[in-house]
């Protein structure tokens, strides 16, 4: 898991200096399993619609509830490592 973790941090920094920015639905994916992998489950009320930015984050986060850490810090690696080209 230490391995994983290192990894992980490594692809969040490499995240923040791809040569392109992703697409809306890349970035809320990346949100998605960056949030997962950090914090666990969503929790908390839905935006409201207000919120559109906040929803789509919530709804991207809630989407993948239930994924274990480990599996959501590596999807978020091959995710990133795909960007990377």
């Amino acid at each position: 898991m230490a391995d994983l973790q290192a990894s992980f941090e490594t692809a969040v920094a490499a995240s923040k200096t791809l040569s392109e920015r992703p697409d809306n639905q890349t970035l809320l994916q990346l949100y998605a399993l960056y949030k997962q992998a950090s914090a666990g489950d969503v929790e908390g009320k839905r935006p409201g619609f207000g919120d559109m930015i906040g929803r789509a984050k919530y709804d991207a986060w809630a989407a993948i509830k239930g994924t274990a850490k480990g599996d959501a810090m590596q999807r978020y690696i091959d995710l990133v490592n795909s960007l990377k080209g």
